[in-house]
């Protein structure tokens, strides 16, 4: 305990001075102080000239490491030492090298805590909100085999393929959001901006108006009077299910039962789920971990409760030497391919290659969804926009049409 609170308070420090054989060095290290990050360069072999603690950001708004970011820091520490790059030294040039001070901060934090003589596993689990259990457990087998080289290059193409098939669900829930978004800012801005005009103009006339044109003019004077009210509502009400829905784990559970059974999205949803579940079993299968050890990581991988709950269900029932293939059945989530891939897995003894291959098919089954999904959402939110625009400025021409068939 003692030891991440010491972690927790180091500071980083830049500095300068020199090797064993002169030449001028460069740096960061992280210390609780200047004068123990002088003793610790001494460690190292270098005299230190000058230290100073690193100044803050002027606006302090460094962007956190995000999960891409791990994914290319993983990739990275497996292409250095695949050439023969010392561990640390690898650790000091893609540091040096980043662009992201949190990251580089980050980076430079585990070269220090490696430096000080802790494994790296356990300097990765100095670090709980960057690097989950399946990232850790993984770099601990490799440095236990002795393969720790071959191990970051697996969790490189994990991490890879996992952030990729994320980007693609992604892809495929914001596109629609984003314009249906779009489609009710501008309506608001014709309502609220545009309408009043030519409700100036109708005054004078003196006529009947058309029911769609008193349509639209009343409700743009609704919106003129309630507008922020109105936008204030959604974004309360959007906020507010986002917060909760972080916090109930009921809402949580009924959100993701409901993202399986959506039309369209569901389906995409069912894929991604296995080709997650797929793609971790896989990677922790190739790497020795025990099949019942295994399962909390996937359960923790799959991004939906129900797989979750699932997951370790066929964990118990594993455990009780149940065959896995068994247990997917049992689940009623899995179809009826991935079950067949997985069964010839466990007969042949090459399991983790048929869940490799039954990972790579759903990945390719979510990215050609989210295709046809793009390829058929973009005409219908285009009528959309036209019916809504159109049935607007309609309403505004119509009176004008009028007038003018009666001059």
């Amino acid at each position: 305990m003692a030891s991440k609170t010491a972690t927790a308070e180091k500071v980083e420090f830049n500095y300068e001075g020199t090797n064993r054989g002169g030449a001028k060095v460069k740096g960061a290290i992280f210390a609780l102080s200047d004068t123990l990050a002088k003793n610790e360069l001494r460690k190292q072999g270098i005299n230190p000239i000058k230290v100073k603690k690193k100044p803050k950001d002027l606006f302090g708004g460094a962007k956190k490491p995000d999960a891409a970011d791990i994914a290319i820091f993983a990739r990275q520490i497996a292409t250095m030492m695949q050439a023969g790059v010392p561990l640390v030294q690898s650790f000091e040039i893609i540091g040096q090298g980043n662009d992201k001070p949190m990251m580089q901060k980050l980076i430079l934090g585990i070269k220090t805590e490696v430096e000080g003589g802790v494994s790296l596993a356990e300097a990765l689990s100095k670090y709980p909100l960057y690097f989950d259990p399946l990232f850790i457990n993984l770099v601990n087998a490799g440095e236990q085999s002795g393969a720790l080289e071959t191990m970051l290059d697996k969790l490189a193409t994990y991490k890879e393929k996992t952030e990729a098939l994320k980007a693609k669900v992604k892809k495929a829930l914001f596109y629609p959001i984003a314009v249906l978004c779009v489609a009710f800012v501008v309506t608001l801005i014709l309502l609220v901006f545009v309408v009043p005009q030519f409700e100036e103009l109708f005054d004078s006339f003196g006529a009947d108006l058309p029911a769609l044109t008193v349509f639209v003019i009343r409700l743009s004077e609704f919106m003129q009077k309630w507008w922020y009210m109105i936008a204030g509502g959604i974004g309360g009400a959007v906020y507010m299910f986002l917060r909760i829905k972080k916090t109930s784990p009921k809402l949580q559970e009924a959100v993701d039962r409901f993202m399986l059974k959506a039309p369209v999205i569901g389906e995409i949803t069912t894929k991604s789920a296995i080709a997650r579940f797929s793609r971790t079993l896989e990677t922790m299968s190739a790497a020795g971990v025990p099949l019942v050890e295994a399962m909390d990581s996937v359960a923790g991988a799959t991004g939906n409760i129900v797989y979750h709950d699932a997951s370790l269900k066929i964990r118990d029932e594993v455990s009780q030497g149940t065959q896995l293939q068994t247990s997917m059945r049992n689940t009623g989530l899995f179809p009826n391919m991935a079950i067949q891939m997985v069964s010839i897995g466990e007969e042949a003894g090459s399991l983790d290659g048929m869940l490799a291959k039954v990972a790579d098919f759903y990945e390719n089954e979510v990215d050609n969804a989210v295709d046809a999904l793009t390829s058929l959402l973009e005409p219908l939110i285009m009528s959309v926009l036209g019916v809504l625009v159109g049935g607007l400025i309609i309403a505004m021409y119509l009176p004008i049409f009028k007038l003018g068939a009666v001059v």
